[in-house]
């Protein structure tokens, strides 16, 4: 049975198509990795059948009483609200029938015959229905989810706005189980959740009954919990049966095929064209030209797909830096209260460290406090000297309402437009995407804007908060490639073994001097 049926959808921005022509169905039980490049439209696709873009063309069907749940990275969370009001908020439908239910209480005095019966039934029907979505519960079973996702040690009554990426991304994908919806739509889920974390959800998602759609340039993530690929790529969406490496031997061995019908086809062509050209004007051959010219003009010509431009990360590197990049001296981190114990901590030239450990321990503030963004608690830190920090944050910041090329103009005046538009070409950015306000860019091309103002800079130290998120695969070899590279020192906060193994020299656990237990 099929729970969405998308038929003959295209959709663009402006003159960038974005899908032509697309089908797509979903059906019970599968398990759906949908893959792709930075930009090539996934979070467009959720978008487009969650109702929040209307496509340009074509059909979203959703079969009759199906509840989606869509994880969406983007969803507003105000000051004022609590942890506890977020996770009741998946409840938001019973309160409203429980609403209703006093409502008809309230009424039925005044009723009888007829209107009194249809009331009791009514009366009886929302009961069940509060029953069975366990309303009667709610508390419990926030509480339940909250433990889980380890969210009550920050205390529910807690405000989002003191959240860290890491808990809010917690705190609205247990919002989403709570509403327990018929399928689950998910957006990068793995981004901003530590180990533990996504171990957990790889165990939900493992067991998960129903159907879900899973965005994620995670691969070891993917291989654990999808039977189903669909890869989007020049704006088509191709369905894959396994997982995704299963995905990846099939679609190697498709386009090596194509790659050869091609060069044969092109000798073909070649050869026909030749004769056609050395024989149409002789009496004697002019008939068999023509005959070759009919097989030509009626051949159906094998186009191979436009290769994506690949990203290149070369970091400019600054003067050496001296023996010690940064020391602290009893430092307590925080900004109420403390994260930390006392840290004692040094850096040397040549270090590369990633910094490690569950969400909300205090690995962003440490790099903010290193860097003199945030004032410690107590203590001190003492930076080196010859310094040249690059630094590349969490979430973007700033205006972006303003195009790519004018993003990086004003960090670097003094390019011309050529430099520019070479510059974020070089970050694997086609000429739409440079032209394009950076707001309309998916993450992942947003994150290759941020790491095009960082690589143009000379720098000797780079701190890094969790720097692939949003990439896709190509861009995260090609990045732990460049910093592999690079010659100066690294302080990275990074939730993927498989990306800094191999790079870091050191690895710090921060739930070692943590003051959260």
């Amino acid at each position: 049975m099929s729970i969405l049926t998308v038929t003959n959808l295209s959709h663009g921005f402006g003159d960038r198509a974005i899908f032509k022509d697309v089908s797509f169905r979903l059906l019970k039980g599968e398990h759906i990795g949908l893959i792709g490049a930075n930009g090539e439209g996934k979070s467009t696709f959720m978008n487009v059948v969650t109702d929040r873009l209307m496509p340009d063309e074509g059909k979203v069907e959703w079969a009759k009483h199906v509840r989606a749940g869509y994880l969406d990275q983007h969803a507003v969370l105000e000051k004022g609200m609590t942890l506890r009001s977020v996770l009741q908020s998946a409840f938001s439908h019973l309160f409203e029938l429980e609403e209703k239910m006093n409502h008809i209480c309230d009424t039925m005095g005044e009723a009888e015959g007829d209107q009194l019966d249809e009331m009791l039934e009514e009366l009886g029907v929302i009961q069940d229905l509060l029953t069975m979505h366990d309303f009667y519960i709610i508390d419990s079973k926030v509480d339940e989810i909250a433990r889980a996702l380890g969210l009550d040690q920050l205390g529910l009554d807690s405000d989002v706005t003191d959240l860290s990426g890491g808990q809010r991304t917690k705190l609205l994908l247990g919002k989403l189980l709570l509403e327990k919806p018929d399928i689950l739509l998910l957006d990068e889920p793995t981004n901003y959740l530590d180990a533990e974390h996504i171990e957990w959800l790889k165990r939900y998602l493992q067991e998960y009954e129903n159907a879900f759609i899973l965005i994620s340039h995670d691969i070891p993530f993917l291989n654990s919990v999808v039977n189903i690929i669909y890869h989007v790529e020049n704006q088509e969406l191709t369905r894959y049966v396994g997982d995704y490496d299963k995905f990846m031997e099939v679609y190697e061995m498709n386009k090596a095929q194509l790659e050869a019908a091609y060069k044969r086809q092109q000798k073909e062509i070649e050869e026909l064209e030749d004769f056609v050209a050395r024989n149409k004007a002789r009496v004697s051959t002019r008939n068999m030209a023509m005959s070759r010219q009919k097989k030509l003009d009626k051949m159906n010509i094998i186009e191979l797909s436009k290769e994506k431009p690949k990203p290149e990360f070369n970091f400019k590197e600054a003067r050496a830096a001296s023996k010690y990049i940064f020391e602290t001296k009893d430092l307590v981190i925080g900004y109420d209260t403390p994260l930390s114990s006392p840290l004692n901590l040094t850096m040397e030239r040549g270090q590369k460290i990633a910094l490690i450990g569950s969400n909300g321990i205090g690995k962003t503030t440490l790099l903010k406090s290193i860097l003199g963004l945030i004032p410690s608690l107590e203590g001190s830190v003492t930076l080196g000297d010859y310094l040249s920090i690059g630094y590349f944050e969490q979430e973007i910041n700033g205006n972006s309402n303003i195009s790519c090329i004018e993003d990086i103009w004003t960090e670097f005046p003094g390019f011309t437009q050529f430099e520019v538009r070479l510059a974020l070409a070089k970050c694997g950015l086609t000429t739409k995407h440079i032209e394009s306000q950076v707001r309309v860019l998916s993450g992942g091309e947003q994150a290759k804007v941020r790491l095009c103002k960082l690589i143009n800079q000379e720098t000797n130290i780079l701190l890094l908060d969790e720097p692939t998120n949003h990439l896709d695969v190509d861009a995260k070899e090609e990045l732990k490639r460049a910093l592999m590279a690079y010659r100066g020192s690294i302080l990275m906060v990074c939730h993927e073994p498989e990306f800094y193994d191999g790079l870091a020299t050191d690895v710090w656990d921060c739930s070692k001097w943590t003051t959260l237990k």
